[in-house]
């Protein structure tokens, strides 16, 4: 059938048209996939946890505890105030030039921006040159996860085999839990032998510096994987089927509807998921006198369930829709929002780690099937861009104003009941999202 809604049609048919790869490379595409994009959020979540606890004093000393985490929250901002820059870079560079090209070259940019970061000169020692260099090396890891969420499902989704793209496009979605589980597993310890004082003031270093044998890994894996053969399959065909000059130009012109409803989709569960793993590990301990460890170990144990459920959530996908399950989260998110951070106020680490879990696992039926949802609202020649686009505005709404605007929250409302509000909000703009989107699981991924 012809679907209309949201502007420009498409045909729906059979998930088979388009030549699949062997399930055997299909597999290997996804591991790369999800490689790859472990590595840039492990890189991402080192920045926010380390923005959390020490980038303020290190870099914005002011005096005001409170404006020196609001300025290095700015930081955390910046970034995904570049993604769309990086959006309009790599997207060009996957639509035109291939998927494979821009997922290399976006690591690449993550892993020279975060070791840098590692290297940096504080105030102490440098003045105002250090903040300045801060922002400018975040603003670069800000362009590349422009680049790299939108590359990462989609390889994995045009080498999926017929009725297994939401499976196969799942798997790289599980990368943004898993990079924040890895940079927990080297920050706590490393607070546990250095004690808060001493990862303040020089330890907090080492996870950046880790990163150039994580990047050295993720761009060896890259490099040996094969382009998408939809790509491929395109670049044989006729000069109408071309790529545009400028692919979010075109999108806009075409799909304004569909772009202004994707990004609503993902603002709900962008919100949930920083506020969890970004924004409480300093609420808790500055607001509420809750450990520092006890933050990131609840927030650790939530992301172990996010990681556990990916996979089964995107199977269901593949089995009764997008749709229904990507409701069904949302609508359950919004419910449970307010028992979700009400439970900062028990102090209780078992807890608020368990109403955690329950948060992200409704935002996981939100998240798992968009990894397919996204590129399916598409065509293929504008397929990257249209991906990264609706997924990166969306979070950066959603998730890169959000400990900002929680912050600010949080200071006029002394309950951690107003973060509930604040993300049952949001998510229920993102149920009437989806309810405005069409259905996408047959969608013929060729065309």
């Amino acid at each position: 059938m012809t679907e209309t809604a949201g502007n420009a049609p498409f045909t729906e048919v059979s998930p088979g048209a388009a030549a699949p790869a062997r399930k055997s490379t299909a597999s290997r595409v996804a591991t790369a996939s999800l490689v790859g994009t472990v590595i840039e959020y492990y890189d991402f979540a080192v920045y926010g946890t380390a923005a959390a606890l020490v980038l303020g004093p290190a870099f914005f000393p002011s005096g005001n505890a409170t404006l020196s985490t609001l300025a290095a929250f700015l930081t955390v901002a910046a970034a995904f105030v570049a993604r769309p820059v990086g959006v309009v870079l790599f997207g060009g560079i996957g639509d035109r030039l291939g998927r494979k090209r821009a997922l290399f070259l976006s690591l690449l940019l993550m892993g020279v921006s975060t070791v840098g970061v590692g290297l940096l000169p504080t105030y102490e020692t440098a003045g105002i040159a250090a903040p300045v260099l801060l922002v400018v090396l975040r603003l670069l890891q800000g362009v590349s996860m422009g680049g790299e969420w939108g590359g990462a499902v989609l390889l994995a989704a045009e080498h999926a085999p017929p009725g297994r793209r939401g499976l196969y496009a799942s798997v790289p979605q599980a990368g943004p839990p898993l990079g924040f589980l890895l940079s927990s597993a080297v920050i706590l310890p490393t607070l546990a032998l250095v004690g808060k004082d001493g990862f303040a003031d020089w330890a907090w270093r080492i996870p950046f510096l880790l990163s150039t044998g994580l990047i050295v890994v993720g761009l060896w894996v890259r490099s040996r994987i094969s382009e998408s053969p939809v790509f491929e399959e395109r670049t044989r065909a006729a000069t109408a089927h071309e790529a545009p000059r400028f692919p979010l130009g075109a999108l806009v012109k075409a799909y304004p509807g569909r772009l202004l409803l994707g990004m609503g989709a993902a603002l709900g569960g962008a919100a949930v998921y920083y506020l969890a793993t970004v924004y409480s590990l300093s609420y808790g301990p500055a607001e509420l006198g809750i450990p520092q460890s006890t933050m990131l170990a609840a927030a650790s144990v939530a992301a172990v369930a996010d990681v556990a459920l990916t996979v089964p959530v995107a199977m269901l996908a593949d089995r009764v829709g997008r749709r229904p399950v990507m409701l069904a989260g949302a609508a359950g998110s919004a419910l449970w929002a307010l028992p979700m951070f009400g439970a900062l106020q028990t102090r209780d680490g078992v807890l608020i780690a368990g109403a955690f879990t329950v948060g992200l696992a409704l935002m996981v039926l939100m998240f798992a099937p968009l990894a397919a949802f996204l590129p399916e609202l598409f065509p293929a020649r504008m397929r990257y861009t249209g991906a990264s686009a609706t997924f990166i505005l969306g979070l950066t709404l959603g998730g890169g104003f959000t400990p900002l605007v929680a912050t600010w929250l949080t200071s006029h409302w002394q309950s951690p009941l107003v973060l509930g509000l604040y993300s049952g909000l949001l998510c229920l703009v993102s149920l009437g999202c989806l309810l405005a989107l069409p259905e996408t699981r047959d969608k013929d991924f060729s065309a």
